[in-house]
Order: C-alpha cells, then structure tokens, then sequence
C-alpha cells in the first residue's frame, strides 16, 4: 500500500510542477509577447497545456474566473494547486 501511495504522491508532485510551467509558460507570453510558431517555447506550452488542462477546464466553468477591471484572476489554478497541496498532505499522512 505504500508504494502505491509513494507513486499518487509523486504523480502529484509532477503534476504540481507541470502547473507551475504553466504559470511561468503563460506569463513569458505576457512579458516576451507569443512564441514563434514552431518554437521550442511554444511546443513546451503546448504540452503543458495538453497534460494541464483536462484538469482546469472542469474546475474552471464552477469557477469562472474573476476579474478586476482588465484583469483576471484564473481561480481554478489556484483551486487545483492547492488541492494537490492538501492531497499530498494527506497521503503523506497515511504514508
């Protein structure tokens, strides 16, 4: 039972930070401007995207995001992320 629990934690984990590439992937659009197309920029966005957003999407139409003039908050990456914080607390307690 503790591996399979050492192996959720850790696919967690890597989810966590493939979250975190996102967040830095899409600010690097917002301060670079967009990638070329072909890019090794934009190829790691798309990937990122590909694995990140099947779990943001559901979360993001119960939480649509907030704004603020011309500003949006995606509360859906926060909700996430910090869900796998508490999951991962949690298998580390039963861990």
């Amino acid at each position: 039972m503790g591996l399979v629990l050492g192996i959720v934690s850790l696919a967690l984990l890597v989810f966590q930070l493939l979250l975190i590439a996102r967040a830095v992937l899409d600010w690097s659009i917002v301060l670079a401007g967009p990638s070329a197309p072909g890019g090794v920029r934009s190829k790691l966005i798309a990937a990122v995207w590909r694995v990140t957003e099947p779990v943001l999407a559901p979360v993001r139409r119960a939480l649509p995001p907030l704004r603020f003039g011309g500003v949006g908050i995606d509360l859906a990456f926060i909700v996430v992320f910090l869900g796998i914080i508490l999951l991962r607390a949690i298998l580390g307690r039963l861990y």
